[in-house]
């Protein structure tokens, strides 16, 4: 496994003020979401580890802002940021006084993603997630996938294919988005209704008789049971809808997707084994799964005579 400083000079990226700004990216991954970076950096190949690091820290800022706050501050921050990127964007590399957004416009730039799926994200984030206020039907659901998470996936992974996905390969992270929302919003159901969010379509509560208030009691009845179970066999059927993304996936991603694949199937079974449990505390991957995995990928290395990934920054 390369050092960090050579996985910079095997994607290509040589210049000293971009190597910085990638560093500082891959370091903001690190310290928000260490299981994913771990995941790129053990299992991605190595070229395409700086792109994607910088991907998942633009993702990662762009949900962050637009969580943060009052309306009326998630507003004016996200407008802020958006005028950020924009001028990120449109200026040459190393411009800009934003660390992160120059190694994110940069790559961007460099792999050649199309930039309506920036623009979507960016324009989602202020509407769809900012001004958040739950679902009335599934309709809404799945307008909120293609407003926001699906392009907000595409600023990420969509930075693994040269001049961007196709419409095939689109299309296959929209249907891997749709099982990973239903996930995440089923693990994090009792976070969500402590913040005041439902994310369950109301429609579907009152096909099952089950009231907001029931939810946020944590009610251990049958009809909320029936509603959980209902909502976990709908994210397992969009799950199984994602088999094809692996021939999807740019061979060098390969691994990284099987593994979030295996987790999201991980983390509904332990939703699914809760209960009305899900209700009073969030259901995370636990330690055992993520860790069984990575050493599954270091023993690989081992046997293969690599060393095992250096942090970034590191020397090589």
């Amino acid at each position: 496994m390369p050092s960090w400083r050579n996985t910079l000079t095997g994607a290509g990226i040589s210049d000293p003020g971009l190597r910085d700004d990638y560093t500082h990216a891959a370091r903001r991954v690190l310290r928000r979401e260490p299981a994913p970076y771990l995941a790129l950096r053990l299992l991605a190949a190595p070229p395409l580890v700086p792109w994607l690091a910088a991907g998942l820290a633009f993702m990662n800022l762009v949900d962050d802002v637009a969580e943060t706050g009052s309306a009326q501050r998630r507003a004016a921050a996200l407008a802020a940021l958006t005028g950020r990127v924009e001028a990120a964007l449109a200026s040459g590399p190393g411009e800009g006084p934003d660390p992160l957004l120059r190694a994110y416009a940069h790559a961007a730039r460099t792999r050649g993603l199309p930039g309506h799926w920036i623009t979507r994200f960016l324009q989602g984030a202020a509407t769809a997630e900012a001004g958040f206020d739950g679902f009335a039907a599934e309709e809404d659901f799945q307008a909120y996938l293609d407003a926001y998470a699906w392009p907000g996936v595409l600023v990420f992974t969509g930075l693994q294919y040269e001049g961007g996905p196709d419409a095939e390969q689109a299309a296959g992270w929209r249907a891997f988005v749709d099982a990973a929302q239903r996930v995440d919003f089923l693990a994090d159901l009792s976070g969500d209704l402590a913040e005041g969010r439902l994310c369950i379509p109301r429609a579907r509560l009152d096909e099952h008789g089950v009231t907001r208030a029931d939810l946020e009691r944590a009610r251990d009845t049958p009809a909320v049971r029936g509603l959980l179970a209902a909502e976990c066999l709908r994210a397992r059927t969009a799950l199984a809808a994602t088999d094809g993304i692996l021939d999807l996936a740019a061979p060098g991603l390969r691994p990284v997707v099987a593994t979030m694949t295996e987790l999201m199937a991980h983390q509904l079974t332990a939703v699914e084994r809760a209960g009305s449990a899900a209700l009073r505390r969030d259901i995370g991957y636990g330690f055992a799964a993520p860790l069984r995995t990575l050493a599954r990928a270091r023993r690989a290395r081992s046997r293969a005579g690599l060393r095992p990934p250096a942090g970034p920054g590191a020397r090589a």
